[in-house]
């Protein structure tokens, strides 16, 4: 089955077989030389420095990295602005909510990019008359596909004295994050997405200054003490031991497959081939290619089929694709790039979808 949708992803055949290592207790040095690994890999996917940046490993979901940043770095007297053009955006501040974080929601349409002048008027008036120390936003944002683009918002906080928290779960290891930028706070991402490891293990990476003095909302998602007893080649719980194993499997390949930049390049041209393979077919994309991500594109439903009958059909030839979501689940559907995929695979699925549609 070649999985289209956005995580969890087809394997490569190394990163499979890295499943079956050796039993192994967390407590034991063999476990934190690997823990050790994943840390210094992350770090190196997109350059940051080790001597400002903490990669520190949860184990959960996406979710629970973006849960654990917010609740950790925007202190108990912190308020924070979230920025939002869908599901995702939503999401963090339904976290906010629950831990009762002083937080302003900004909505926006989901088909649209964010609104900078908006997101400025806010920074300078500030939460209920006091000023924000956050902006919080989804570099990704998979519930379209599009690119929120982190420059100029990065700048937008630059002058504005506020740190920006960024979800990257499904950008991270692919699209550019400009790791220079001071307003930089800290990213939550994970390893079952651009990376091609298994759902089980995700990470925040933040700067050490920001982890020296991070709230304590959570228990099991206090990313402090993380980080601390990280450092210390410990760890306060038990992790996903095989799912560790296949993301120091999935780093090393990523690695020596040239990087960042080149699974951004493999990403790319997978898209334009489905972008142009679709095309053909009278199927046009929700968003143009200029904003959105190489990782993930939203397409419009064609209207002599319906998404469940579109989905089944694709997933009886081999292939499972994406629903769209919330009001938009009745005029998009959604393909992912990631994983271990080949032109050949695409080709194959337009063929199919041809086959479908007439």
């Amino acid at each position: 089955m070649i999985l289209l949708n956005p995580g969890p992803v087809t394997l490569s055949a190394r990163v499979r077989a890295s499943l079956q290592g050796p039993d192994l207790c967390h407590r034991e040095n063999e476990f934190f030389d690997l823990q050790d690994e994943l840390r210094r890999g992350l770090l190196a996917a997109h350059g940051f420095d080790a001597a400002s940046w903490s990669a520190v490993l949860l184990t959960g979901s996406g979710t629970a990295a973006v849960e654990s940043m917010l609740t950790s770095l925007i202190p108990e007297n912190g308020s924070v602005l979230i920025a939002e053009n869908g599901v995702y955006g939503e999401r963090m501040a339904q976290i906010c909510a629950r831990f009762r974080i002083a937080h302003e929601r900004l909505p926006g349409d989901w088909l649209q990019g964010l609104d900078l002048n908006k997101i400025e008027r806010r920074l300078s008036a500030g939460a209920a008359g006091a000023r924000f120390t956050h902006l919080a936003v989804v570099h990704h944002e998979t519930t379209t596909g599009r690119l929120n683009a982190l420059q100029p918002l990065g700048a937008l906080c630059r002058a504005h004295g506020v740190g920006l928290l960024v979800d990257a779960v499904s950008s991270f290891g692919a699209e550019e994050i400009d790791v220079g930028d001071e307003s930089l706070v800290a990213l939550a991402a994970t390893a079952n997405k651009c990376l091609h490891a298994v759902p089980g293990v995700s990470f925040v990476l933040a700067r050490r200054s920001g982890l020296a003095k991070a709230a304590a909302r959570s228990y099991y998602l206090d990313l402090g003490r993380l980080a601390r007893l990280q450092d210390e080649r410990n760890t306060p719980f038990t992790p996903a031991v095989q799912a560790c194993y296949a993301l120091a499997e999935a780093l090393r390949e990523f690695a020596e497959l040239g990087g960042r930049a080149a699974r951004y390049r493999r990403y790319a041209a997978f898209a334009e081939q489905l972008r142009v393979g679709l095309a053909r077919l009278a199927v046009s994309a929700a968003l143009p290619a200029e904003e959105s991500s190489v990782v993930l594109r939203a397409y419009q439903l064609p209207a002599a089929v319906s998404y469940p009958t579109l989905h089944d059909a694709l997933k009886r030839a081999g292939f499972v694709i994406y629903a769209g979501q919330g009001a938009l689940a009745q005029s998009i559907f959604r393909i992912a790039n990631m994983g271990e995929i080949t032109t050949g695979d695409l080709e194959r699925m337009l063929n199919c979808m041809a086959e479908i549609l007439r």
